[in-house]
């Protein structure tokens, strides 16, 4: 009996070959691209500083930084052969370079308006900075070496420097030169309080007291210190008649 054949709507279409699935692309790391070899490096000092400055150094890995800089933990170590301590010793010396560059004395103003600028950038580098300024001055860092240590004794000296400069002294002797030291401490001091308090107090209202600080400090080193006394005459007479804190130091000044 011969086969009749199967009509077209009865008949079952052979499947079609199936696609080949394409594999999806792998994520590329953010931000990764390649870089010329010092602009690398500041790269991965900039990341570093962002992260040591918003948490206490030994909290910071060489993963964080190679995550948070689009590059891997390899590449960091081809650029600080030395790890974390390098890397962190490289980052401290840009936030030192930057905290002295803002010691620049404005060229306008009074000398008590020009030392409150002062303060005022200061200040701006502190709120910045705050986690990494607090491990940094407070010494209890797991990474503090000798170098560090010498890092910021570097940025207290150019502070001093800086400041009997503004005072228009050349040759400072030690009752002065202790003067100005102890006034850094207590700026140092106070800053770190001010973050410990949660920065509750204005900085402007802590600024005028550090200022006034100065003068009074200035004012007592003076009954002992003749050439102290000489700076105050000239700042007195920079400041004018009628400025409050001139009227405040001819009364510490006069004889009694």
């Amino acid at each position: 009996m011969e086969a009749r054949p199967t009509p077209a709507s009865d008949q079952v279409p052979a499947p079609a070959p199936a696609a080949t699935a394409l594999p999806e692309p792998r994520p590329r790391r953010t931000g990764y691209r390649r870089l010329p070899v010092q602009q690398r490096r500041e790269q991965l000092i900039a990341v570093a500083l962002e992260l040591f400055a918003s948490r206490p150094p030994e909290e910071v890995s060489l993963d964080d930084v190679a995550e948070a800089a689009g590059a891997s933990r390899p590449l960091v170590y081809r650029y600080f052969a030395g790890g974390k301590q390098q890397l962190y010793e490289a980052a401290l010396r840009t936030a030192a370079d930057e905290l002295t560059g803002r010691f620049a004395v404005p060229p306008a103003g009074t000398p008590s308006e020009q030392l409150s600028a002062v303060l005022d950038a200061y200040f701006a580098f502190v709120a910045e900075h705050d986690a990494g300024y607090s491990a940094l001055l407070r010494g209890g860092s797991v990474v503090e070496t000798a170098r560090t240590s010498a890092i910021v004794d570097d940025v207290r000296r150019a502070a001093l420097r800086r400041t009997l400069r503004h005072l228009g002294v050349r040759e400072a002797g030690p009752r002065l030169t202790m003067l100005v030291r102890s006034w850094i401490a207590v700026v140092e001091g106070a800053s770190l309080s001010w973050l410990d308090e949660g920065r509750a107090l204005p900085v402007a209202e802590l600024r005028d007291w550090l200022v006034d600080q100065f003068t009074a400090m200035a004012a007592a080193t003076a009954l002992h210190d003749p050439q102290t006394a000489q700076v105050l005459a000239g700042v007195l007479a920079l400041e004018g008649p009628g400025a409050p804190r001139a009227a405040r130091l001819r009364e510490a000044l006069e004889p009694r």
